[in-house]
């Protein structure tokens, strides 16, 4: 038996990195899948690969930033598979026009209230959300200003949504992945491959080496599961240990 045998899941960001990892994998543990992106073309190469492997899946084309979309998708999931037990925001915060910087954690918190979490998982009594958050959003020195209070904010969301849910049986985590290579760091890796130094990529880190897509969807799983049905209101860093030290080197002036 898969570890997410008969639950239904949605996955944003699924176009590539983490996101595609993630579908794959929870598709082979039995999940019936709604996979999201903007990025139709690569969406579809997620969406076929799944397929391929004898799983189940619709692929949605949307933009998580607008609410009419959000709302379209997971319609989706409870027209396709009458259910949604787990929802991985792997794209960014679901719904709204307001720029990501100025939203407030309330507003975060109302999106995924109102559109993914009260009419569908309340309503069931069990479910779980997980976000993608960042090792910038624990600790300087991982990410510019604006990223890491953005990504500061998801990790308080997960904790501030945990608790709004409390009673609902609604479980909310937060994943803190650290150097990934994926769409968003992509130009990082190549042009350390193009300098020569690809081999100092994750250096900071105890493991001394940067991390796979795979290893992130391996803890989105583990949450999504009925395994971390006592986990909730967490934000878990998967970071080959940078964030238990995370070294600092004073900016040059």
């Amino acid at each position: 038996m898969g570890r997410l045998d008969g639950k239904v899941a949605i996955v944003t960001g699924a176009a590539s990195g983490i996101g595609r990892a993630s579908a794959i994998l929870f598709a082979r543990e039995g999940a019936r899948l709604v996979v999201v992106d903007r990025n139709a073309q690569g969406l579809d190469e997620t969406a076929d690969t799944i397929s391929r492997h004898g799983g189940t899946v619709q692929a949605v084309a949307a933009d998580v930033g607008r609410e009419q979309d959000v709302t379209a998708f997971v319609e989706r999931a409870l027209t396709s598979f009458a259910a949604l037990d787990i929802v991985y925001a792997n794209a960014g915060i679901l719904g709204g026009t307001t720029p990501l910087l100025e939203q407030t954690v309330a507003q975060w918190l109302e999106i995924l209230h109102t559109n993914l979490i009260a009419p569908h998982m309340i309503r069931q009594g069990r479910g779980s959300i997980v976000l993608t958050a960042s090792t910038a959003g624990l600790r300087a020195a991982a990410g510019n200003a604006p990223y890491s209070a953005s990504k500061a904010g998801v990790v308080s969301l997960a904790q501030t949504a945990a608790n709004s849910l409390f009673g609902t049986g609604v479980r909310v985590n937060a994943i803190c992945p650290g150097l990934i290579e994926s769409g968003m760091t992509r130009s990082l890796f190549e042009a350390a491959r193009q300098r020569g130094t690809a081999g100092k990529i994750g250096q900071l880190n105890p493991l001394q080496r940067a991390g796979a897509p795979e290893e992130i969807a391996a803890m989105a799983l583990f949450l999504a599961s009925d395994e971390a049905s006592y986990v909730n209101g967490q934000a878990f860093a998967v970071d080959g240990g940078l964030t238990s030290t995370l070294p600092f080197t004073r900016p040059i002036r």
